[in-house]
């Protein structure tokens, strides 16, 4: 067994050791945490108690007691110590959007500066063979983002339109996130590796995979559902019938997030997939920012303080959720649980009632605001 050190945080510490059980997916993972409630705890339970686990059985139980896997988690745990890396663990520091989607993986390492709770997320995914057309179009939207407040701009750094989302953002000084599909101690493609030191400065890099993982075919997939699952909207700007791009749409869509598409010329095989999304109803159509803050209802100044008497009699309840709304243009779901003090069924009836007077209007990733 290795020897922790003082300044070790054993819960993060066995987060990182249970990743490296083999096995040991989402589901597995969530059900150990929700049964033991914490990875310490599991690592801690004796292998007769712990062979009866959903997932586990006798092939896989021996794992917890393997010192490999420690050694790993050791060799991961000083990576991140020494490259300022910061761990979000499902369930604790987690980004609460991606905590909603079914398959949101249990362990993040994210470097980087910026809270990730914005209170507006898009996602800018596309072709790797972009035209000008496509230039055109994502340069303009990232621009358009320039009227928003408090918004990120994420992708996957990969070649074509990711680049060109980020680097707008860069030069915009909008906050990016680049959700990668390799370790944190490389950066594919390599002539990226200017960008991604760029968008520290403002933003950032996120992966669930730790140090010295290869950029390998079939983690883009996966990476791809961290980028759909952290967006209130997936944009998609020029793509082929197959591709990275149409997976994250069809993620996004699955999550029963906004998915928006860039119509193309129906003989250009760059907007073939676009044009699919649009005429599948899994995308709206837009040609323009506009069309975008209108589908999100992103208004570019913020609304007129509502009146406390609306020409209707509010219950005490409803009055409180009113006078929370007034505060901020968007409030999330979470922070009106906590600041309200009523129980989340009677605050989801709450919201329901008011939302079918007209009163509230309920956006993207459980936010909330005066309709």
């Amino acid at each position: 067994m290795i020897r922790m050190t003082p300044h070790h945080d054993e819960e993060l510490f066995y987060r990182i050791a249970l990743s490296y059980v083999p096995g040991t997916g989402v589901k597995t993972g969530r059900g150990l945490l929700e049964k033991y409630g914490s990875a310490t705890t599991v690592f801690r339970t004796s292998l007769k108690e712990l062979r009866h686990a959903e997932g586990i059985g006798e092939t896989r139980v021996k794992a917890f007691r393997d010192a490999a896997i420690l050694e790993q988690a050791e060799k991961e745990w000083n990576y991140i110590q020494k490259n300022n890396v910061k761990l979000l663990c499902y369930g604790l520091d987690y980004p609460k959007r991606l905590q909603q989607c079914v398959d949101a993986p249990l362990l993040l390492y994210y470097a980087g500066n910026i809270d990730l709770e914005a209170t507006r997320t898009v996602a800018i995914i596309g072709t790797r063979k972009h035209t000008d057309y496509g230039l055109k179009l994502t340069e303009e939207l990232v621009d358009g983002l320039l009227s928003l407040e408090n918004v990120i701009v994420i992708s996957g750094l990969a070649l074509g339109i990711d680049a060109i989302a980020h680097k707008r953002a860069v030069h915009n000084c909008i906050p990016t996130i680049g959700v990668l599909g390799h370790g944190l101690d490389r950066i594919y493609p390599f002539n990226h590796k200017q960008l991604a030191g760029q968008m520290m400065e403002n933003g950032g890099l996120l992966t669930e995979f730790p140090s010295g993982t290869l950029p390998d075919r079939n983690n883009f997939p996966m990476r791809n559902r961290i980028v759909a699952g952290l967006s209130d909207v997936t944009v998609v700007i020029e793509s082929g019938l197959s591709g990275g791009a149409l997976i994250t749409a069809h993620m996004a869509n699955g999550y029963n997030r906004e998915v928006a598409a860039f119509p193309g010329r129906v003989n250009d095989s760059r907007s073939a997939g676009c044009n699919e999304l649009i005429r599948n109803n899994v995308a709206a159509m837009i040609t323009k920012f506009e069309d975008l803050a209108e589908l999100m209802n992103w208004n570019r100044s913020k609304p007129k303080t509502m009146q406390k008497q609306l020409f209707v009699t509010l219950t005490d309840d409803e009055q409180r959720i009113i006078d929370l709304l007034q505060v901020k243009e968007t409030v999330h779901a979470d922070e009106l649980f906590h600041h309200s003090g009523l129980p989340s069924s009677k605050l989801a009836a709450t919201l329901l009632q008011l939302e079918m007077q007209g009163l509230v209007k309920t956006l993207p990733g459980k936010f909330y605001r005066i309709n």
